[in-house]
């Protein structure tokens, strides 16, 4: 799955957690086991790293600095996000996301999916995800910065999801602090994703037996699931 920090992202990593979920618990799944795997791509490759305000920054990029639009935007992904117990919050930094992508693909490769998938993605618990419960932030990276406007690859952020994620975090620190490693392997990744044809996340390739299926942007939870048995149908 190429992924980069969009909010449509988020949603449909929510989504897909769910569906699969709901795969998992059906007979359907006996015989054909998923693996979420990420895959980098920048959306904006030119972003600094400092940043800058993401509610400035999305409403002159995207919406010719039109606080209406804006409005309509905040509105629209605030109510995606409630169906799947998103909170967001639409201020703190957008800047370049590098960072957060050499860490993703060495544990993935290091530690394997799952510690990716826990670096990168939100618990499905909806309750975890709202600050007036006063339980710990999440600390995976869609959650930090997203829900809680942390930077997306300051040095805090990523060894806070690295730790959480099951990383040491000696060893972590050491990743993190060191800006080069895996960078030139990560570069690779996000010039090949180009070369796919990709041009836009959401992106989910489904690999099955006898074909591929792919899904271009933000489905249902239901359209996932579909797609799902369809793979574990062909598969027998």
């Amino acid at each position: 799955m190429p992924m980069d920090f969009s909010g449509k992202e988020e949603i449909c990593a929510t989504r897909l957690d769910i569906a699969l979920e709901k795969f998992r618990s059906s007979p359907a799944s006996q015989d054909v086991k998923f693996t979420v795997k990420y895959f980098p791509y920048q959306l904006y490759p030119e972003a600094s790293k400092r940043g800058e305000d993401k509610y400035e920054w999305y409403k002159t990029t995207k919406y010719n600095d039109s606080e209406e639009q804006m409005n309509k935007y905040v509105t629209l992904m605030s109510a995606y996000g409630v169906g799947v117990g998103i909170d967001f919050k639409f201020h703190g930094l957008v800047a370049n996301t590098i960072d957060a992508h050499r860490l993703i693909q060495n544990y993935q490769e290091e530690l394997g999916p799952e510690t990716a998938d826990r670096i990168v993605n939100c618990e499905l618990s909806p309750v975890l995800c709202f600050e007036d419960l006063e339980l710990p932030k999440p600390s995976a990276l869609y959650c930090q910065y997203f829900e809680h406007e942390t930077h997306p690859s300051a040095p805090t952020t990523l060894l806070k999801a690295a730790h959480d994620g099951g990383v040491d975090r000696a060893k972590a620190e050491a990743f993190i602090g060191d800006e080069y490693e895996a960078l030139p392997e990560t570069k690779m990744l996000i010039r090949e994703q180009a070369s796919n044809g990709i041009d836009a996340v959401p992106y989910v390739v489904l690999e099955g037996k006898r074909r591929d299926l792919t899904l271009a942007g933000a489905k249902e939870v239901e359209e996932y699931l579909k797609a799902f048995e369809n793979v574990a149908k062909e598969s027998k």
